[in-house]
This record gives structure tokens, sequence and C-alpha cells, in this order.
């Protein structure tokens, strides 16, 4: 099956076909350095980092390309605020940035273009602009002139003509017109500058995403990622300046991720419901923020509170529990029944084939981890051959596709190491048990209790579960 999913400029779900076979270029406008992240920037980042995960599942050979604005009037503001510079501003949030995306296990993106290392190739786009007619100068500033490209507005389906006559848009003096957008900003005093054929200045925002996402990707590419509140102006203006300079198409299909609200209320500093992701991730795991994102389709709106958390967490240590189970259950050569885990990987595509449908792939996944315990409490024992398959799912849907439990290396020994504890108590137990000392025996059960660890004993081995981490 084809994967299918909503491209914001032609409003349709459609068939995803890759400029070339076998390969994806996907961008995703990334952050502005200016503060840590909030909850709702990591939604789109999360979201996006499950996308490309599953691209590269289905065997798709991905650059991903994530930019950073690291030159900008908040970043500007922010070091003035702070009495320091804008490049130290750019410097702590960028390097916050790495070690957030980090903490959310989020997979890296194969390029991270920074706006300030890219000034001239922004010249040169904005020159290009101008020779075609699309740009114009007014005392050291260059402004897009939306009237000269005629489809302006096909991706947010705003009408040119309402934004002509100023609805919601800035009008400056020296603009011919309120809807055009600033694509070089003259240098004010004891602002960061760059020399360049108009003055001192910099560039404005939009020319900073068509020139980094065109010099690692071409001039067309695959797929332009981001939050819905770049649909308009960020994404609109990025389409118009990238095509009227070029004249070919830019991004193929769009994607666009839905807004964060805190308890049905919009998230703001101002109703004290502001959280950034590292906030979040002092009290939750990585795992139960993920599983939260998960649970709404990507592109729908979605309600966030610390009790839809707590049952995420809660979720996530039944995806651990059964997989300590797996792994602590007793392995042999015995003859069994086959587990068939080939319906879960189906459904889980389905899932994911249909518009990238996370809370469906989701409700595989549980009913994958009911399935797999039911299957160990009727036999007790695996064999080798059942544990490698059941083990697999974990791998590449759970792990590998959506992120909801951690496989890495460094993780794995540590969970090998308290699994060796355990069953070493476990072991130390038994004997006790065989001597008649039950009351050490149930003194070590009571014990491990009270840690959140609880023994079960079956007829030949005791196995255990963590209910809570």
């Amino acid at each position: 099956m084809s994967i299918r999913f909503y491209n914001t400029l032609t409003k349709r779900i459609e068939e995803f076909i890759p400029l070339e076979e076998g390969k994806i270029k996907m961008y995703m406008c990334g952050p502005t350095v200016y503060d840590y992240f909030h909850i709702g920037n990591a939604r789109s980042f999360v979201m996006i980092d499950i996308i490309n995960r599953y691209f590269r599942y289905k065997g798709f050979d991905v650059k991903f390309v994530m930019n950073l604005t690291d030159i900008d009037d908040k970043i500007i503001n922010k070091a003035n605020a702070d009495g320091i510079s804008p490049q130290d501003v750019a410097k702590k949030y960028s390097e916050a940035f790495f070690e957030d995306l980090r903490k959310l296990k989020i997979k890296p993106a194969d390029v991270y273009p920074r706006a300030t290392e890219n000034i001239s190739g922004m010249i040169e786009l904005i020159q290009k602009l101008i020779e075609n007619g699309y740009a114009y100068t007014v005392n050291g500033d260059v402004f897009f002139d939306v009237t000269n490209y005629k489809q302006y507005g096909k991706l947010s389906g705003k009408k040119l003509e309402e934004l002509i006559d100023g609805a919601r848009v800035e009008v400056l003096e020296q603009k011919k017109n309120p809807a055009d957008f600033a694509l070089w900003k003259s240098a004010k005093s004891g602002e960061p500058y760059w020399e360049s054929p108009w003055g001192k200045g910099r560039p404005g925002w939009h020319i900073e995403c068509s020139v980094m996402s065109m010099k690692n990707l071409g001039e067309t590419f695959d797929i332009h990622a981001g939050g819905n509140d770049l649909i308009f102006p960020h994404h609109e203006n990025e389409i118009a300046q990238s095509e009227c300079a070029t004249g070919k198409p830019f991004a193929r299909y769009w994607i666009h991720f839905g807004f964060l609200n805190i308890d049905n209320q919009k998230m703001s500093k101002s109703l004290g419901n502001f959280f950034t992701a590292r906030e979040i991730l002092e009290n939750y795991s990585a795992e139960a923020l993920r599983l939260l994102y998960c649970q709404t389709l990507y592109s729908a709106p979605l309600n966030f509170n610390e009790e839809l958390l707590k049952n995420s967490e809660q979720a996530i240590n039944r995806i651990k529990n059964s997989y300590h189970q797996l792994k602590t259950t007793v392995i042999s050569d015995i003859e069994q029944e086959e587990f068939d885990t080939s319906s879960y990987f189906r459904k889980f595509e389905e899932a994911m084939d249909n518009n990238f449908n996370t809370p469906e792939a989701l409700a595989v996944i549980f009913e994958f981890v009911k399935d797999v315990n039911s299957f160990i409490s009727k036999h007790d024992k695996l064999n080798k051959s059942n544990q490698i398959k059941i083990l697999e799912v974990y791998d590449k849907l759970a792990s590998g596709v959506l992120g909801i439990i951690d496989l890495t290396e460094s993780y794995a020994v540590r969970e090998e190491l308290v699994d060796s504890l355990i069953k070493l108590i476990i072991d130390i137990r038994a004997k006790l048990r065989a001597e008649k000392r039950f009351d050490l025996s149930d003194k070590i059960r009571d014990e491990l209790k009270k840690l959140n660890i609880e023994l079960e004993d079956k007829k030949e081995v005791t196995t255990y579960k963590i209910t809570k981490q």
C-alpha cells in the first residue's frame, strides 16, 4: 500500500509520489533560538521525527533538513533584555535546542543549516527577485511585491484583495501594498548587520527558509513541514519568493501540525499555562510525552493536561512491563505454537500509510502488548523463535517508528543490569523458600513491592514486573 497524507497545498489527502523513486527530500522549519522551545513546538518536532522514522522504516532514502533561525527581532530583543549579544543568545538557545531534542529521543536531522551561515545566498536570491521584477528597494529595505505574483494565497487560501485592503497585515508607509513583505531590512543602530548592495542590514525571516531549503534540497523538493501557525504568512511567502526567483514549483507536499491547547485554552504566558519541553521532562519521561502526542492525529488540535500525561506514563509502563516479562520469561527449545506477528506489522503500516494515523498505530501496539501478555501467561515459557519475533515488533514499531520505548544500547545496558540484579534476588529468595524460610522470602517480596517491583510465583519460575517508574 502506498503512503497517503493530507497536502495543505492541494487541500486533500493524496498519494505521495517522490520526485526521485526511493528518495525523499524533506524540510522542516526549525526554531528561532531566543528561548527554550515549548510543548507545542515539541509536538511538531516529535511528529516530524515519527514521519521521518516511518519513511526510513519503509525503505526510503531520506534527506531531512531542519533550519535554525539565529538572527531575528526576537533574538535581538532578548539580547537587549539580558544585556548580552545576539550571538550569545543564539548560541545558548541553539545548544539548549539540541539538548532538548536528545531528551525527547528525536533522531537528528541530516543537516541543520543556520541563517547567519547563508547570508550570501539570501542576498543572491533577493537580487534575482529584483531583476525579475518581483521586488523593490526603499531606503535600504527590500520588499516583495505580492501583486506581481498571481498565485499568492494558494497555500493559505487568503484573498490578495483582502490583504491589500489591510486585513491583519502591518501597514508601513514605504510599502507599495500592505501585504508586501520584507526581504531585507536596513540596519538599525546597535543591531547586527551584513553588507549588501542595498546597504548594511539583515535578511527578513521568510527569505531565510527559502535559501536554506533550496541550497540543501534543490529548487524543487518533496516535502515542507511546520506548525499550522506558519501557513500564513511564513510558508505562503516562502512559496511566492522561491517560485518567482526560480520559475519552478517549490515544495510539492506540505505537512502542517495542529495547535496544542492547555485544558482547552490557548497556551500563553499571560494565562500562566505556558510550559517548555524541558520543564515537562523534569517530571515525566520522553516516552510518555511522545505517546501523548501520538494519541491525536498530527494535523488535529491536541488538548494537553497533566492528567493525560499521567495516563500516558502509565500506558508506557504497561509496554515496559510487557517487555520486561518477555525478557524475564524462561526461554527454552520446546515445541510451541507460533506467535504470528505479521498481522501487527500489516495493521500498523495500514494505519501509518493512511495519513500517518498514529492513534490507530498506537492501538495496534497495545493490542500486541495485550496478546503477548496473554500468550506468555498461557505458556509460562517462550521458545527462542517466538521471543525473536516478538522482540522485532518492539524494536521496529514501538521503538523504531514511534519512539515510545527506548531500546538503545545504553538503555539496554541499564535494563540488563536491573534485570540481572532482580534475578539474583529471585534466586536467593527461591533458595530461602526451598529451605522453608518463608519469613525472609516474604520479606524480600514485600520490600521489592515497596520499590514497585512485583513478584509472581508460577509453577516452575518466578517472574517480576515493574509497576511504576
